[in-house]
C-alpha cells in the first residue's frame, strides 16, 4: 500500500482528525489522552457499524488488532489500517516485526514503549491532543488531533565533535567534512549505539547525525541526555535522500518523489523510506560519475563544488549552519 489517508472518526462528543502517511504511525501519551478511545471507538463501529452512533471515514479499511490470534488475524488484512492499542504484547515481538515488514498494510500502535524491533520515524511518533470544542447539536464536541512530538533542531556554529549513525558512505562523507574543518568525527556503528557515544563523549557542542526514517525508536532515550549533554541532532530522512534533495541529481519526477513520497513508496517493499531512497538514488547514477554504493563512497561526490552543494541544502534543511 502507498499513499497518505485522511481518517476522521466521530461521535457526537468526540472527534478525531488526522492524516497518515507511512506504513508505522506511533501513538504516545500517558494513559487518559485519548489513545485507547480512538481505538475503542474504531472497535465499536466495526462491531455495530452505524448503530454504534459513530463514524469511521477513510478511503482504506480501518480494523483493530488485539490479543489472541493476532497472527491469523493480521494475515487476512489486505491493504488496510490496523490499529493497535497499547497492552498488546505481541507488538514487541520479533514474529510481529517481520510480519509488518511484508506486509501491505499501514500500521497505527499506541503504546508508552520503544518498538526497537520496528524501524519507524521521528516524523511518524504522534501524540494526541484536545482542541477547542464546539457546539454541535446542543452538545459539545471535544475535537482532537495529532501533534509531533519531536520537531526539527537548528544547529548554529562549528560543533566540537559529530557522532555519525553509520560507518558507511554517509560517514566517509561527513568525516572528509570534518577532517578539513578540524572537527573530530565518530562513527556509532549503528543506531542503537548513538545513546552510549552522546553519553560517554565529552566535548561541550556536540552534533549528531543519523537516519530520521528509522531512528524512531532510539529517540525518547537520546532526548532524554538533554538535561546532562548540549547536542542537536540532525535527522534527514537518510544520507541518500539528503543527496537527492541537494539538487547534485537531475533525474524524472525526482522533485515529484521528494515533495510526496507516500505516493511512490511501496509499503510492501519498503519497510522504511531509507531503504527506497537508497534503491532511488542507486537506480539514478548508474553507470554515472556519481554512481552510488552505500557500504563505499565514491570518491566523485567528496569534490568540492559536491560537497558544498550538499552542505548547503543540510543548512537550507535546518534553517542553520551546520558547516561552512
Amino acid at each position: 500500500m502507498k499513499g497518505s489517508y485522511e481518517i476522521i472518526v466521530r461521535n457526537n462528543r468526540l472527534r478525531y482528525k488526522f492524516t497518515i502517511r507511512r506504513n508505522i504511525t506511533i501513538l504516545r501519551g500517558n494513559s487518559a489522552t485519548g489513545k485507547t478511545t480512538l481505538i475503542e471507538m474504531i472497535k465499536s463501529y466495526l462491531s455495530d457499524g452505524l448503530e454504534s452512533g459513530i463514524e469511521v471515514l477513510c478511503e482504506r479499511k480501518c480494523v483493530v488488532l488485539e490479543r489472541g490470534n493476532w497472527e491469523r488475524d493480521l494475515k487476512d488484512f489486505n491493504e488496510c489500517i490496523v490499529f493497535i492499542d497499547e497492552g498488546n504484547g505481541f507488538i514487541k515481538t520479533t514474529e510481529f516485526a517481520e510480519m509488518v515488514k511484508n506486509s501491505s498494510n499501514y500500521y497505527v500502535i499506541a503504546t508508552r514503549e520503544n518498538l526497537f524491533n520496528l524501524p519507524y520515524s521521528i516524523e511518524e511518533i504522534y501524540g494526541i491532543r484536545n482542541t477547542s470544542g464546539n457546539i454541535y447539536q446542543g452538545t459539545k464536541r471535544l475535537y482532537s488531533e495529532l501533534y509531533h512530538l519531536y520537531n526539527k533542531e537548528a544547529f548554529e556554529g562549528r560543533p566540537d565533535k559529530v557522532i555519525i549513525e553509520d560507518s558507511n558512505s554517509a560517514y566517509q562523507f561527513f568525516k572528509e567534512v570534518c577532517q578539513k574543518e578540524r572537527i573530530e568525527c565518530v562513527s556509532a556503528k549503528g543506531k542503537s549505539n548513538i545513546f552510549k557515544y552522546i553519553l560517554e563523549t565529552k566535548e561541550e557542542k556536540i552534533l549528531v547525525i543519523a537516519d530520521g526514517a528509522a531512528f524512531g525508536p532510539e529517540m525518547e532515550r537520546v532526548m532524554s541526555l538533554k538535561w546532562a549533554k548540549h547536542f542537536v541532532c540532525f535527522l534527514p530522512e537518510s544520507f541518500e535522500w539528503l543527496i537527492l534533495n541537494s539538487g547534485l541529481i537531475k533525474a524524472k519526477d525526482l522533485k515529484s518523489i521528494l515533495e510526496s513520497p507516500s505516493d511512490f513508496i511501496e509499503s510492501e517493499k519498503y519497510i522504511s523510506w531509507e531503504r527506497f531512497f537508497t534503491r532511488l538514488l542507486i537506480d539514478e547514477t548508474k553507470d554515472t560519475p556519481l554512481a552510488y554504493n552505500k557500504s563505499t563512497l565514491n570518491s566523485n561526490y567528496l569534490h568540492d563544488k559536491n560537497v558544498k552543494t550538499v552542505i548547503n541544502a543540510i543548512n537550507k534543511e535546518t534553517g542553520g549552519s551546520l558547516m561552512k
